[in-house]
């Protein structure tokens, strides 16, 4: 008799078992009109991660959590946020969770990108507003830990590819940003305050079409500061029209006349701070600029995004009636 209930229970077992492994395996449950998000922080225990697909209506049973883990032996579920959109199996849940498949957003910043852009970006991404953006991208305190003299972040949000949870904020945004651009710093030994690098970088992203071109363009730039010349730099033209917002998408005479400090056509020197974000490229070139003697430079013909260098101003006259009859041409 002993013998016989013994033999029951482990077939009791042994089926309950096998009906556990089925459900793991089968067991496709839940229904998502809307996507449902899952936060599972550092440390959570199994059993707790169980309750919690469950309480959202990812699984059917907690006790489904703990066995699915038998399907991927020496894994466990990965910390962050999960997005659930359609019904999967506990074992495909778990698969999930311990591939580290969180949900994320996207913000792409490229490689001369203002602060403008990016807080388009950010917001366009449903992280907050662009004014919330630019508020926390003018904050005095985040400015002070970059660089004394800097008047916003702009050229120290780093051109990337980031990931934000759900619940990020426009200061998460930022800090993130910054917080690349010291690596960078660092990776390039950029030492002291970093601001005048960075403003140089800022132009020749925005002026360099051909990587090639940077160090020449740095090195054009800082002849001229030698030399005690006007910059005259289009894009901080630019720039100065995007703060005063004013800027139509054309230079007009107003713009190259304008007195605002950024303008490089009316006052000499650097601008006061960056006019865009410069990617690692153009800071080695600032930190580096090639000399050769040369201080003009225009676009060449042919629209194939390089300049035509020169050393005096007769050579680069010449230069730009090359573009200007171009560009009479293409139009």
């Amino acid at each position: 008799m002993k013998r016989f209930s013994s033999l029951l229970l482990l077939g009791a077992l042994a089926g309950t078992l096998g009906l556990l492994h089925w459900l793991v395996r089968n067991d496709v449950y839940g229904e998502f009109p809307e996507p449902i998000f899952v936060d599972i922080p550092h440390g959570t225990s199994s059993w707790s991660i169980g309750r919690r697909l469950t309480k959202a209506g990812v699984l059917r049973n907690p006790l489904l959590y703990q066995f699915s883990r038998l399907t991927r032996l020496g894994t466990g579920a990965k910390a962050g946020e999960y997005r659930f959109t359609q019904a999967a199996t506990p074992a495909q849940v778990f698969a999930r969770l311990a591939s580290g498949d969180t949900f994320h957003i996207d913000v792409v910043v490229p490689e001369g990108s203002t602060m403008f852009d990016i807080a388009n970006s950010v917001e366009r991404a449903g992280i907050g507003s662009a004014a919330a953006f630019l508020r926390e991208a003018r904050s005095p305190l985040l400015i002070r830990d970059i660089s004394p003299s800097a008047e916003s972040l702009e050229g120290y949000l780093f051109p990337a590819t980031y990931k934000f949870p759900r619940k990020a904020t426009a200061l998460d945004v930022c800090r993130a940003m910054t917080a690349q651009f010291r690596r960078v710093r660092a990776e390039l030994a950029m030492e002291g305050d970093p601001n005048r690098t960075v403003t140089l970088a800022s132009m020749v992203e925005r002026e360099a079409k051909l990587p090639s071109e940077r160090p020449r363009i740095a090195g054009v730039y800082a002849a001229r500061l030698r030399e005690g010349m006007k910059l005259d730099c289009d894009p901080t033209v630019i720039y100065a029209a995007l703060l005063e917002d004013r800027w139509t998408g054309v230079i007009h005479h107003s713009d190259l006349t304008s007195t605002n400090p950024y303008n490089t056509y009316t006052n000499p020197g650097l601008p006061p701070g960056p006019i865009a974000n410069p990617g690692r490229d153009s800071l080695r070139a600032a930190l580096h600029p090639l000399q050769t003697g040369e201080i003009y430079f225009v676009a060449a013909p042919g629209a194939t995004g390089a300049h035509v260098f020169s050393k005096d101003l007769a050579t680069h006259d010449k230069a730009v009636s090359s573009y200007r009859r171009d560009q009479r041409r293409r139009k």
